[in-house]
């Protein structure tokens, strides 16, 4: 048998390459500190200055270069940059060993620690740990790494345990933690206080005025932008997400949540909203409030509103949410029960006409809706004025006993109670089932008692919360039941009456309007419009009573002409109307004239002779004037005074208009045609 001459192994890995045999190993340092303390940094210079030293007192090693990463965890690598550069470098041969002060250094995820050493190993790059003496090319396996890696994790996790466990409980004692300011309050450090802002507190309470009106968060926006308001960070950009953040926080109401976020992991650092993981803290009346609770609290329910999942239609299109005009998703139609939409006929034209259609038979055709009819935004805006004089004069009496009932009812009510016992049961029965177990775990019952009576307790406790969800929802409706009383009552207080349509007037105390329906008898009627108020109150009108005359009919078009004396029927029919863009009423008396001569008949003629009055087929002045009108027996004195009106820079429309005795008078309206014609408005 022939000798075998053994030649002992080196226990290092050596490179593939022939030309590299000769050359010093190339030796590169990485160093890390986690944070930018002042220890950590004396830290983070002395690995930098001692791996400098040792690399250059060896003579087979060369420096291939420090790479360090300050202030940087060491549980994820996409944020260390030297650390990416460093396996880059390895990577295209440019290093031969990596020398490093301990494996937390390095990676303190076990799944990266091994994943970048076995990327290393296969091109025979060893990775020295000091502290563990550690060579990746010359251990025994990974079984030791993966367990010192392990044990680098875990520490971390200690950590990240404790340093939650510190801020909830500062949290707990009312402290500011987390908060960095916002749009509208400026933070400051050194106490921890908030203070206002007011140029920006301007544009919260704007953006929340524009929500409440029914502008959505794209719409302010663009608002915002068109303002030149600028964000918390100085943008001139505004994003629908912004806005929507805005609306959602309760800080502008005096409030303060915190926890609403919580990180998953120390690993990952994923951060998820807390819908009830963890434990949140909610301080009311932290400090000074930009907007009002009761203005914070109606934008939530708009916003809750439009967040809810709306009914799918036939089609599989989902129903749209919009508030852009006072009447959208406010109407009904009383025959399909689907909304109105708005349209427009004649756009862009002198017939422009704004009109509310059933979105049945626009959408689907005529014939799943064959009842309804288009009805005009004038007739509805003036059915409203109508309606709400005869809600607070005709019925004043019967709406304060209505309102006096409901408010006594809800007074009376009892959820309130019923729910603080409910939840004070639920308690007792839970401590009975803990004691259950507890007398379970010592052996005082046997297991078929245990199962039988913690089987009872647990029905007890689900028939109980079923009951506390029932009353936590009764309690609820009487609470907004309340606020919408108050709301209504305070409205009727401040608005008695009601000249032009008011939108905020409109919202606050109606439910909806349902255009259409049947009268008594069971006939269809399309213009009926049934106003149902919040406090439950109905009330209908005849809209063709309100609906304003065509602009292409031949009465407009005589009232064009020289001697129209045509009435203005459907205006006529309202309790008030007013021409004046102010919608207030305006009453004016001669005497309020500044001039020595008020005497209307002392005025003379400053034109031609008018043509033959309406009423009479004879001159003004030789006949006795229309029955109605009572204010002058004369039209050719009518006529100088109106004269003097406009020689006065008088509206004559408007102070006749406003007159209640002769704004109906056909003989009026012609004396202020001719008037008209003899003066005409600059």
């Amino acid at each position: 048998m022939k000798d075998v001459e053994i030649i002992k192994a080196r226990n290092v890995l050596s490179s593939r390459s022939r030309a590299n045999l000769a050359k010093r190993l190339r030796v590169a340092a990485y160093c890390r500190v986690s944070t930018d303390s002042e220890d950590q940094l004396n830290s983070y210079k002395s690995q930098v200055q001692h791996y400098t030293d040792l690399i250059k007192s060896k003579p087979e090693w060369d420096l291939a270069g420090i790479y360090a990463d300050e202030a940087i965890t060491g549980t994820q690598v996409t944020k260390r940059e030297d650390f990416q550069r460093l396996i880059n470098d390895c990577m295209n041969g440019d290093v031969d060993m990596i020398i490093t002060k301990s494996i937390s250094r390095f990676a303190r995820n076990t799944l990266d620690t091994l994943k970048y050493v076995r990327m290393l190993k296969e091109k025979g790059i060893a990775v020295f740990f000091e502290e563990e003496n550690i060579n990746t090319l010359t251990m025994d396996g990974e079984l030791l790494l993966v367990i010192l890696s392990s044990v680098a994790q875990q520490e971390v996790e200690n950590i990240s345990a404790n340093v939650k466990k510190g801020l909830k409980m500062k949290m707990q004692r009312g402290e500011l933690v987390g908060f960095q300011g916002c749009l509208g309050y400026d933070y400051h450090p050194e106490d921890k206080s908030i203070t206002i802002n007011e140029e920006e507190a301007e544009i919260v309470r704007y953006i929340f005025r524009r929500y409440i009106e029914g502008a959505g968060g794209s719409v302010i926006s663009q608002e915002l932008e068109h303002l030149g308001y600028k964000t918390k960070r100085g943008s001139t950009r505004w994003a629908e997400t912004t806005v929507i953040g805005i609306i959602k926080n309760e800080k502008y109401k005096g409030d303060i949540l915190m926890g609403k976020t919580f990180t998953l992991d120390p690993i990952s650092k994923r951060r998820l909203d807390n819908f009830g993981e963890e434990d949140q803290f909610y301080i009311r009346d932290h400090h000074e409030a930009i907007i009002s609770e009761e203005m914070f609290e109606k934008a939530q329910e708009i916003l809750k509103r439009r967040a809810k999942p709306r009914r799918l239609g036939t089609d599989g299109k989902r129903e749209k949410f919009s508030r852009k005009y006072a009447f959208s998703c406010m109407l009904e139609c009383g025959f399909c029960g689907s909304t109105l939409t708005r349209r427009s006929w004649h756009s862009g034209s002198q017939y422009n006409k704004v009109i509310w259609q059933c979105v049945t038979a626009t959408k689907k055709g005529k014939k799943f809706c064959p009842d309804s009819k288009g009805i005009a935004e004038e007739t509805i805006e003036q059915a409203f004025i109508e309606s709400y004089r005869l809600l607070c004069q005709n019925n004043k009496d019967v709406l304060d006993e209505f309102i006096a009932r409901t408010e006594e009812t809800l007074s009376d009510g009892n959820a309130g109670k019923q729910l603080a016992k409910v939840e004070k049961d639920i308690a007792a029965l839970d401590a009975k089932r803990d004691k259950l177990v507890d007398m379970r775990l010592e052996e005082i019952i046997d297991k078929d008692t245990y199962e039988q009576k913690y089987f009872d307790l647990s029905s007890q406790i689900e028939q109980l919360q079923k009951q506390r969800e029932d009353l936590q929802e009764s309690a609820e409706t009487e609470s907004t039941m309340k606020k919408r009383i108050a709301e209504f009552r305070k409205t009727l207080e401040e608005n008695e009456v009601l000249d032009t349509f008011d939108r905020y007037v409109f919202e606050s105390i109606v439910e909806k309007v349902i255009v259409g329906g049947y009268d008594e008898d069971g006939n269809k009627d399309p213009s009926m419009l049934t106003f149902i108020y919040k406090t439950g109150f109905k009330n209908s009108l005849d809209g063709t009573n309100f609906k304003p005359p065509r602009k292409n009919s031949k009465t407009a078009k005589q009232n064009a002409g020289l001697c129209s004396h045509t009435t203005d029927e459907a205006k006529s029919m309202y309790s008030y109307h007013s021409n004046t863009t102010a919608g207030r009423r305006r009453y004016f008396s001669p005497v309020s004239l500044k001039t020595d001569n008020t005497d209307p008949a002392s005025y003379k003629m400053s034109h031609s002779a008018p043509a033959p009055h309406p009423c009479t087929s004879s001159a003004p002045g030789s006949a006795a004037p229309h029955p109605q009108c009572r204010f002058y027996s004369n039209t050719t004195t009518m006529q100088r005074y109106l004269d003097f009106l406009y020689r006065s820079n008088r509206s004559a429309y408007g102070t006749a208009d406003a007159c209640p005795r002769i704004r109906r008078s056909p003989c009026v309206l012609y004396m202020l045609f001719r008037t008209e014609k003899a003066f005409p408005r600059y």
